[in-house]
Order: structure tokens, then sequence, then C-alpha cells
């Protein structure tokens, strides 16, 4: 009974962590391939994702507050550079 349930357990942690693993940091098989092998195949699979398919290592964390780093500005955005054309305009170069 016990056997079981530890082979239940690591059946159903293998498959979460198969599930919230990005494409990325998948080795070998792809990721519903993985899911396949771990539903079928009781304790050998969720093994083998554990130890031969996940990437080791920490997770990316995602960005703080969903914040994206900020495009570059067009010509027409940059105060410096229209500051620049105006002063060219002018003759002040």
């Amino acid at each position: 009974m016990l056997v079981a349930l530890v082979a239940l357990v690591l059946g159903i942690y293998a498959l979460v962590d198969c599930l919230r693993t990005t494409g990325t940091q998948v080795r070998g098989l792809p990721v519903p391939v993985w899911v396949a092998v771990i539903v079928l195949l009781p304790v050998v699979g969720p093994l083998a994702w554990l130890l031969a398919g996940r990437a080791h290592g920490p997770r990316p964390a995602p960005p703080a507050g969903g914040a994206r780093p900020s495009a570059p500005k067009g010509p027409d955005d940059d105060e410096d550079f229209l500051r620049s054309l105006d002063r060219k305009h002018r003759g002040d170069v």
C-alpha cells in the first residue's frame, strides 16, 4: 500500500512539474511526449522525467510587475534629437 502511494505521489509530482515546464527547459523529448511517458510508465516514467527530462537549475523568475524592457524611441520621440534638429535649422551648430 505504501509503495503504491509513493508511486502515485511521484507520478503526480512529475506530471505537474512537466506541465509547468516551458519547452526551452525540457531535454530529450517534447513536453507532450514526456507527459505520455509519465502517465503510461508508472514509476519509470516519472523517474526518467526527474533524472533526464527537465533541465536542471533554477527557473528564470518572471519580470516584476509584468514590466517589459522599454523599446527604443523613434526619432520623433527623442527630445535630444529634436533639439539638435532645431539647432541645426536655426544654424546654431
